[in-house]
C-alpha cells in the first residue's frame, strides 16, 4: 500500500491488532461475526479509543467486506493513507 509495510498480529498497548503500519500509525482490524455481539462491540470501542489515544488511526472492516470486496477495502485503506499523509503536511 503506497510502499508502506504492514505487519500482521502485532502488539499495541495491551492488545494484538490484526494489521499495523507503524510509520503511518495506522491499525486495520478485520472483525468476524463475534464482533457484532453487543458485549464485544463495547470491548472493541474501548480498545479502539485507547489505541487512538496514542495517536493511531483505526480502520475496521467486516470479514465479509474483505472476503467479498477486497478492491473496496484496498481503496478505503489507500484513501486513509492519503488523509494521514496530508495531515502530516499541514
Amino acid at each position: 500500500m503506497s510502499g508502506y509495510a504492514f505487519r500482521r498480529q502485532r502488539p499495541v498497548l495491551n492488545y494484538i491488532v490484526d494489521f499495523i503500519c507503524l510509520k503511518l500509525k495506522l491499525v486495520i482490524e478485520v472483525d468476524g461475526y463475534t464482533h457484532q455481539l453487543r458485549e464485544n462491540e463495547i470491548k472493541d470501542a474501548k480498545r479502539q479509543r485507547e489505541i487512538e489515544s496514542k495517536g493511531f488511526t483505526v480502520l475496521r472492516f467486516k470479514d465479509e467486506e474483505v472476503l467479498n470486496n477486497m478492491s473496496q477495502v484496498r481503496t478505503a485503506i489507500q484513501k486513509q493513507i492519503e488523509v494521514i499523509l496530508e495531515e502530516r503536511e499541514e
